[in-house]
């Protein structure tokens, strides 16, 4: 299937911005892309997604990403996604909230995208995400951090949390999250990043830019088929 770019932060009042940042990943090479809103992500209008996918020679989908602030908005805030056809994250350091998020199967992707939430993630956050065949998102962008000091805290956060998830077999990916077309990077530099930066195998490597979001895309299209009445079970017409 090719190579993910998991997560373009875009604005989508900007679609000649957002078609070129699509057209230089395809020239990097990438041939999927998940796009996130960072703006109006209540009024995500269908026809700007359906434009978007015939003006490209990608395979684009699209993500929303929720930053709750306690459970309790959490839950206010799901209660719209019941129905989503998209991917849904959410992020937070909240335990409680990522305990909720990975055993929820509206919600398809817990991210630990950033440093700060990073350090918060456990074992057990891990176990569920297992169980409940939800997804780990961790990002490089904050290792390509100017700042030297910040950059090595940022490194050696994510390559602890990353251990943790190889070793309990947990779905991951590990997505761009860059807003700068300056830090966008071909995936062969970035599986050289995992390997020498996060000392990751190849398989791990590809695992993390390649098979595991495509498990994601699958998951995603099963959920949205009505034919699927659970896991393992479908209606044969």
């Amino acid at each position: 299937m090719g190579f993910f770019e998991s997560r373009v932060p875009v604005d989508i009042e900007k679609y000649d911005d957002i078609i070129n940042r699509l057209k230089f990943l395809g020239e990097l090479d990438f041939k999927n892309v998940i796009i996130e809103p960072v703006n109006n992500i209540e009024k995500l209008p269908k026809k700007l997604l359906e434009k978007i996918r015939k003006a490209i020679d990608l395979n684009v989908y699209f993500r929303i990403n929720l930053k709750p602030k306690n459970i309790t908005e959490l839950k206010k805030l799901i209660k719209k996604y019941n129905n989503f056809s998209h991917i849904l994250s959410v992020e937070s350091e909240n335990k409680e909230i990522q305990i909720f998020c990975a055993r929820d199967t509206r919600i398809d992707v817990v991210s630990f995208s950033n440093p700060i939430i990073a350090k918060t993630l456990t074992p057990g956050v891990l176990s569920l995400s297992k169980q409940y065949n939800s997804f780990i998102e961790f990002s490089f962008a904050p290792i390509f951090n100017e700042n030297k000091y910040t950059q090595s805290k940022n490194i050696r956060i994510i390559f602890s949390a990353l251990r943790m998830t190889l070793v309990k077999k947990v779905n991951y990916f590990i997505s761009g999250n860059f807003l700068s077309f300056l830090d966008y990077k071909s995936p062969r530099v970035l599986i050289s990043i995992c390997q020498t930066l996060l000392d990751m195998s190849f398989t791990n490597a590809k695992l993390a830019l390649k098979d595991n979001p495509s498990k994601l895309i699958q998951k995603l299209n099963k959920k949205i088929d009505p034919n699927i009445v659970e896991n393992g079970v479908k209606i044969i017409k």
